[in-house]
């Protein structure tokens, strides 16, 4: 992880050790309009649900605003799901895994895939 507070240039880089994964940059001010036409979401797919938890754990360590709380499944009953959250700018995000979802219960308060 590699991290900047300089005003002006606030960011953060995630890495698995061998590779960015994730790159978190304030780039204006103010919260992104997320009711206006443009960018819904952008979703990242990881391999295991034990990397989501992994990088809900680097997340929440760096006080990143979470939509929900915990992994949601994209459905009821779903293999897949994973977290939703916020960059700087409110732009929301999503790391899900294809499998490994189905013992969780929906989330309360979360709609099918934490967005629709």
């Amino acid at each position: 992880m590699l991290e900047s507070q300089a005003e002006g240039r606030e960011f953060v880089f995630l890495g698995d050790g061998q590779k960015v994964v994730l790159t978190l940059w304030e780039q204006g001010e103010g919260r992104f309009e997320r009711h206006h036409p443009g960018l819904h979401h952008l979703s990242f797919q990881v391999d295991t649900i034990e990397e989501v938890k992994e990088i809900e754990n680097k997340l929440r360590a760096l006080n990143v605003h979470f939509l929900y709380e915990g992994i949601v499944p994209h459905a009821e009953g779903a293999k897949f799901g994973g977290i939703f959250f916020e960059d700087p700018d409110g732009i929301r995000l999503e790391i899900y895994s294809p499998t490994g979802v189905e013992s969780i219960a929906s989330t309360p308060g979360a709609t099918s895939c934490g967005f629709f």
